[in-house]
């Protein structure tokens, strides 16, 4: 068996074991990753690399924004889902116009959605595991991003059901 297909393998089987949390986490990872080869291809000019990383991260934008499931708390669900509506459109529009500016903005809004749900995954754990003290997944690490340093964590207010 190649390298290239046990790696394959190995993801395949991360997929089909992981929890719902941990999947979404993956699609904010493989978003992030397929706009920042975006935003390289439009700097080298690399059309092609332009516009198969941007189209990757519309098709995860598109995942990411009709799983989302009304049943908790449909007003934040409509918001979150806006926010992804407006995320394709950049997409669209960076990709249209080959304007890495908007690719800027649409990696920044990932950073923060997936540093979000970073700290709601580890809310989740310590639900499960019944103490302050649970964390998430080691792979659940914070990305920073240039507007991290004037987040205030404190605004930050989850609530998740197992």
């Amino acid at each position: 068996m190649s390298q290239n297909a046990n790696v394959n393998a190995y993801l395949r089987t991360k997929v089909l074991t992981a929890p719902p949390e941990e999947l979404r986490l993956m699609l904010l990872d493989g978003a992030i990753k397929f706009a920042t080869q975006g935003r390289e291809g439009l700097a080298t000019k690399n059309y092609e690399l332009s516009f198969n990383g941007i189209s990757q991260c519309r098709d995860i934008v598109v995942e990411l924004m009709t799983t989302i499931a009304p049943t908790v708390d449909a007003e934040l669900a409509a918001k979150v889902r806006g926010v992804f509506s407006f995320l394709f459109t950049e997409l669209t529009e960076a990709s249209l116009e080959k304007n890495a500016a908007r690719l800027d903005k649409v990696i920044d809004i990932l950073k923060y959605e997936r540093e979000t749900w970073v700290l709601a995954m580890q809310k989740l754990a310590q639900e499960r595991a019944g103490t302050a003290g649970a964390i998430a997944p080691a792979n659940a690490t914070p990305v920073s991003s240039p507007s991290s340093s004037t987040q205030n964590p404190a605004r930050v207010s989850v609530s998740l059901s197992a």
